[in-house]
């Protein structure tokens, strides 16, 4: 497992839900950018933490989450049947939100979600019931199209990163961005697959991100209208 030296956070919400987080870069930030993670995978991912760096060091704030509780966790790791139940994880992202709202240092900044593989679909779904707090959205290798009807409500501007070698999601893709109502990209890493473990092709992610959030969540935090 991949290690971390931030310091942890415990998000508390609903009935007795514990989750586990790293938030991270709270002093005076533009914005923070919460990731939702891939099926099977943590507040521990390597990609979203090297996308997480970059994105501080373009002055947001961080949270990297976990979408199960320890206990659910466990059960998972035998089943394997909870890192798929999309309306589960979007519920975990909608009450992270509600967490935040009344964190003191990030509770009034504007909010992108990143999500990754299935999270992406968690992170449209709750971007569609909270228009209010959700600014943008970026999906990495994202399965969109698993937020099924969700996708009409989407009003956050959205950006779709695939791998150029990623056909299967890359159509999945295409077929998903048709269904969503808001301003929306679709961005290929010419030579990447899935994972994006290419050589610069995460760095590449990670700019292209950057400039979505800084953008996106200027604009509308400020007033101004979508594009």
């Amino acid at each position: 497992m991949d290690t971390h030296d931030g310091a942890e956070t415990t998000i508390r919400f609903g009935k007795g839900v514990q989750l586990k987080g790293f938030l991270e870069g709270t002093e005076q930030p533009e914005g923070l950018i919460v990731f939702v993670h891939g099926s099977g995978s943590s507040r521990f991912s390597s990609r979203n933490q090297q996308v997480a760096q970059f994105l501080r060091t373009r002055g947001f704030a961080t949270l990297l989450m976990d979408l199960l509780t320890t206990s659910e966790d466990q059960v998972d790791a035998i089943t394997r049947e909870l890192r798929f139940n999309i309306p589960l994880l979007a519920e975990r992202v909608t009450g992270t939100l509600d967490w935040l709202a009344d964190h003191e240092r990030v509770g009034h900044k504007p909010i992108g979600l990143f999500g990754a593989s299935t999270g992406a679909a968690a992170a449209l779904i709750a971007a569609a019931m909270q228009p209010a707090r959700v600014k943008a959205v970026v999906s990495r290798g994202g399965r969109p199209d698993l937020a099924g009807d969700a996708l009409a409500a989407v009003q956050a501007p959205t950006l779709l990163i695939v791998g150029g070698n990623d056909v299967q999601v890359l159509r999945l893709n295409q077929m998903a961005m048709q269904r969503i109502p808001a301003e929306t990209q679709l961005l290929t890493i010419e030579g990447a697959t899935h994972l994006f473990e290419e050589p610069g092709a995460l760095d590449e992610v990670a700019r292209h991100a950057a400039d979505w959030f800084k953008r996106c969540l200027h604009t509308r935090h400020s007033g101004g209208g979508d594009r």
